[in-house]
């Protein structure tokens, strides 16, 4: 293997990659430099699926083998370095001479038309018959809805591709040799971080914490990657260059997610899959967030350090992390400071990050039992959209009075914000519809939201006040409401689950 290349496993074959930008995103690559056309390239920043492909990494102290769907078009090539890439391809080949049982399900249940998006499809539905294979589990309507969320269909109204995702399970089964794919990989594995440069431009894929610290000290102008749904779009879109490139991803200490003395730590690198996965236990009420945020390759690629270092104003992860009184760690030459999230945001996209610092972790409390949570986002789109108005509450409820309340927005004001005046408001009174009244006045002197094309500053400040009454008619002391009865599309869940 040539040790200045980029090294992945490509359906099954190993591949030394030079000679190329480390910009150049995996899709491009795939059909340009490969001829795998197979790969569509639909929207170039992560919403439609067409180019959906399949990733695998070894992951934990066992080096197990680790799937999961990604798009490709945001995916820069030297993030690939040391892992295994499947395309709609693939599968024939593992097939050998006649169709993979996911392909034959599309072709049983006439999931195809114009046949543009389809590859990735098949390709979402290959992740997760391998994810249900091998252990014999059949998943049930919801989780094959949640898994193609991701892949966008003009034509066949998705029914005979849903129809599909439960087809492919009642033909012979076709696993994946996922001890090959390992053994490939271990093979692939290089000793040395990757430092890939091409026509000036440096990759730089530091493997420990110290490593990273020491090139962001010696490099405080290049961009810092994690999981490139967001960069990803500046170059695709808007034609930036980023210049070199410090990818976090290959940094173990960055991977991890540790509770310990009362605290969930999620390392920046920890994908946003993973990220929920682990808030869900402490806080289910999180699940549909979870399901809402993006699409599961957007989850698969994207980390939740990322998201929050990003500092968008709209991003979903933090006015949930903001109410639960999370503190987000940074690290620079000069050590390690942690701070409260919603401290870390001063203005639109300017954060309390020195030039030669990272976000190296995200650190949320577990909560105690009295903890009344929620976090709701409103979008034109139930999936993968981004939202108008993002709002979480929390607050303990001591004898019926209101204790330590944290509320917080992100789409109401220039960065995601908590809402003081609210929780003063309330703070020590009753919860009940006085101090409701009261709450909902001081919610309209806290944010003075704009006017754009997802929505009217009217319309954000009727559907924030609307959340904060749903939020009051689920954890009021007196007749609280279930959930399913102040959810809108409960009424959906029914005729969603239908084969």
């Amino acid at each position: 293997m040539n040790t200045d290349a980029i090294r992945l496993l490509l359906n099954g074959e190993p591949v030394d990659v030079t000679g190329i930008a480390p910009t150049t995103s995996l899709l491009a690559w795939l059909r340009i430099h490969r001829g795998l056309t197979g790969t569509k390239e639909g929207c170039a920043e992560g919403d439609c699926g067409a180019c959906t492909v399949v990733v695998g990494e070894l992951a934990g102290d066992t080096d197990s083998l680790r799937l999961f769907s990604v798009n490709a078009c945001i995916q820069f090539m030297p993030a690939l370095d040391g892992k295994a890439v499947f395309t709609v391809e693939y599968l024939r080949r593992q097939a050998e001479d006649r169709l993979h049982p996911v392909q034959q399900a599309m072709v049983d249940c006439h999931g195809s038309q114009c046949g543009f998006c389809t590859p990735g499809f098949v390709m979402s539905l290959w992740d997760l018959y391998n994810a249900c294979v091998p252990d014999g589990t059949r998943p049930d309507a919801a989780r094959i809805s949640s898994q193609l969320t991701g892949n966008l269909c003009r034509c066949t109204g998705y029914r005979p591709i849903l129809e599909a995702g439960q087809r492919m399970f009642e033909h012979p089964a076709q696993a994946l040799d996922r001890e090959a794919v390992r053994a490939a990989l271990l093979r692939l594995r290089r000793s040395e971080a990757l430092d890939y440069a091409h026509d000036g431009a440096h990759f730089f894929a530091p493997r420990t914490l110290e490593a990273l610290i020491e090139l962001r000290s010696r490099h405080p102008q290049a961009t810092v990657l994690a999981g490139c749904t967001d960069i990803g779009l500046w170059v695709n879109k808007q034609f930036r260059d980023v210049g070199d490139l410090l990818y976090i991803g290959q940094v173990e200490a960055l991977q991890q997610v540790v509770e310990a003395r009362g605290r969930l730590r999620i390392g920046a690198a920890v994908s946003l899959s993973d990220a929920f996965a682990a808030l869900c236990l402490p806080y289910p009420e999180l699940g549909e967030l979870w399901e809402r945020f993006a699409s599961p390759p957007v989850r698969n690629a994207g980390t939740l350090g990322g998201n929050v270092a990003n500092g968008s104003p709209i991003g979903d992860s933090m006015p949930a992390l903001i109410a639960l009184g999370a503190e987000v760690v940074v690290h620079g030459p000069g050590g390690r400071r942690s701070l409260p999230l919603e401290a870390f945001y001063l203005d639109y996209m300017r954060k309390d990050l020195a030039a030669d610092e990272i976000v190296e972790a995200v650190e949320v409390p577990v909560h105690e039992s009295a903890l009344r949570f929620r976090s709701w986002k409103l979008s034109k789109r139930f999936d993968s959209d981004i939202s108008a108005v993002c709002g979480a509450f929390a607050l303990r409820l001591e004898d019926g009075v209101v204790r330590g309340p944290r509320i917080a927005f992100g789409g109401m004001a220039a960065t995601p914000r908590r809402a003081l005046r609210t929780e003063a408001a309330i703070d020590g009174r009753r919860w009940d519809e006085d101090t409701l009244t009261a709450a909902l006045r001081a919610l309209a002197e806290d944010y003075a939201p704009l006017s754009d094309l997802r929505a009217s500053a009217d319309y954000r400040r009727r559907t924030a006040a609307a959340l904060l009454r749903r939020f009051y008619l689920e954890t009021r002391a007196q007749d609280p409401l279930d959930a399913q009865q102040t959810r809108v599309f409960a009424a959906f869940d029914s005729f969603a689950a239908q084969p």
